[in-house]
């Protein structure tokens, strides 16, 4: 297939018949595919949350994305919680940002968790591993990752409400565009201040 051929079927009318036959399966692939993505980080999160608001609406959608994300998190954290730690912990903590993301998690708590599940560029299945390695408690991880994650999906879930005005106008799309690079900035900056506590800290 050469690239004329893939710029022809992603058509409006070939993503909106997509959607059409996504929309057949109900609503038990959307909440089971971004449950997928926690473990399966490779899997496009983005992607499944734009499928479930335009097949399902925008609230419905965001239900089943939300919902989604949080069980495969919460089920990541526990299983590391209660089988991995052993097994784990060695060959973690060999790794410096590994160790340190641990260190600061057992310090803080809540906080770092919300604001690295706030972007959707982070790594979320290292952040769930590292919690579950964590001091962090249970109740604490729940709420950081059900408030972050509904921050995160509800962003996208606006963003790719509608597939259609994307591609049909392009102002939306720039407008898109520059949301998605000011999250992923806003992140990098996170991760950049976070490192900086880090190392007042140790001084």
């Amino acid at each position: 297939m050469d690239l004329n051929n893939i710029r022809e079927w992603f058509t409006l009318e070939q993503i909106m018949d997509l959607i059409d036959r996504y929309q057949s399966f109900g609503p038990i692939p959307g909440f089971i595919l971004p449950l997928l993505e926690a473990f399966l980080p490779f899997l496009p999160l983005f992607v499944f949350v734009l499928a479930n608001v335009n097949a399902f609406g925008l609230w419905f959608g965001f239900i089943l994305s939300w919902g989604g994300a949080v069980t495969g998190a919460f089920i990541i954290f526990l299983l590391v919680r209660n089988y991995g730690q052993r097994r784990m912990l060695s060959f973690l903590q060999r790794h410096g940002q590994v160790k340190k993301l641990m260190n600061w998690l057992d310090r803080h708590g809540f906080g770092p968790v919300f604001l690295l599940l706030c972007f959707p560029f982070t790594p979320s299945a290292v952040v769930n591993i590292v919690a579950g390695l964590s001091n962090i408690s249970v109740t604490q991880y729940l709420l950081a990752v059900m408030t972050g994650k509904f921050v995160m999906i509800l962003t996208i879930s606006f963003i790719g409400y509608d597939v259609a005005a994307l591609i049909e106008q392009p102002i939306r799309t720039a407008i898109v565009a520059t949301v998605i690079f000011i999250l992923w900035l806003g992140g990098k900056k996170v991760e950049a201040r976070l490192n900086k506590q880090e190392m007042r800290e140790r001084g």
